[in-house]
């Protein structure tokens, strides 16, 4: 009797879920912050999805649970020092697992971790997102700093103006001088014609010069032949 070769009993590839954060996120002290988590499921969302989220303090190694979501419930861990400050503003049926971080402080710098899983779609990678705090800006500081940038972009703006404007009388005065040699070439060209046509006319009027010169000669020529006949005639 054959053996019938069984499907394998662990988890189809397919089923693997994608958790999206993004890399990075920057936050002032005392302001706040909002962690962002989606995710993609080949699965419908079903009422047994969770959503957890961890956290690493910078400089430690030691991660603790901050925030859970079960059984469409959210649940903020009692460790750390999250408890009065965070907001769960995620939606696991819009595929969206965001929370909010309120009174930011320096001791906030580190690293959150979401992971989500979606029964049976619960093959996946979870996805981490760094928070740095930043130090909080005064009010007065923060406006000579925009005056400042400010300033420094209108130079920036007049500067590639003035640029433009130079370029653009340049441009124009080449076209205005291309325009003069143009005339100029044009001027030297219809002289050199007419001298031509000039010079193809003289010709004939020299020939002619010529031929009556030599008409001349002859009749003074015939003439003194015809002087001596004439004279012996009036002797006679």
């Amino acid at each position: 009797m054959g053996l019938t070769a069984l499907p394998p009993t662990g988890p189809s590839p397919t089923l693997a879920i994608h958790v999206y954060t993004p890399r990075e996120v920057y936050g002032t002290v005392g302001s706040h912050v909002t962690l962002s988590c989606s995710f993609w499921s080949s699965e419908w969302i079903s009422e047994d999805i969770s959503i957890t989220w961890h956290f690493q303090a910078e400089g430690s190694r030691d991660s603790i649970s901050i925030f859970h979501y079960a059984k469409g419930q959210p649940y903020i861990d009692d460790v750390g020092s999250f408890k009065e400050r965070m907001e769960w503003v995620g939606n696991p049926r819009r595929k969206d697992g965001s929370i909010v971080i309120h009174n930011l402080d320096y001791t906030d710098n580190g690293t959150f971790t979401c992971d989500v899983k979606n029964p049976p779609d619960i093959v996946g990678k979870s996805s981490q997102v760094t928070l740095y705090v930043l130090e909080k800006v005064p009010t007065r500081y923060g406006v000579v700093l925009g005056s400042i940038i400010g300033g420094v972009l209108l130079l920036v703006a007049l500067l590639v103006a003035v640029v433009y404007l130079l370029r653009f009388c340049w441009l124009r005065r080449q076209a205005v001088l291309q325009r003069r040699l143009s005339a100029m070439e044009k001027g030297k060209l219809q002289r050199s014609a007419k001298d031509a046509s000039k010079r193809s006319r003289q010709p004939p009027v020299l020939y002619a010069m010529l031929d009556h010169s030599r008409s001349a000669k002859a009749a003074a020529e015939k003439k003194s032949k015809g002087a001596p006949g004439e004279a012996r005639k009036d002797k006679k």
